[in-house]
């Protein structure tokens, strides 16, 4: 027998609350492997909690902002020109979906 659908809304209580983003967090987190290890794919993850902490997962084929030294100019610039287009992205799904917004700021 499966489980039965919950409402999507904020959780009132703050004990509750913390449970729940803990065990999705960590949930997400092995999601976001899987489809590494998968399919292939790069995956950069960025999650900040209610009280303001962030969880991080990037796959082991991007950067994560050590070894920068052996890149030379255009290497870098590229790498800065899809970072600005990701946090475009990012920032427009921010404003079409505040129910799952991310604290960017």
């Amino acid at each position: 027998m499966g489980r039965g659908k919950i409402e999507i809304k904020k959780i009132e209580n703050p004990t509750n609350r913390q449970v729940t983003y803990s065990k999705r967090r960590t949930g997400i987190m092995k999601k976001a492997k899987e489809l590494t290890v998968l399919c292939d794919a790069e995956v950069s993850l960025i999650m900040f909690s209610s009280t303001g902490k962030f969880s991080e997962y990037c796959s082991t084929e991007q950067r994560m902002g050590e070894d920068l030294d052996s890149l030379g100019i255009h290497e870098l610039r590229g790498l800065e020109q899809n970072l600005d287009e990701a946090l475009k992205v990012v920032r427009n799904r921010k404003v079409r979906s505040p129910i799952y917004s991310l604290q960017l700021d």
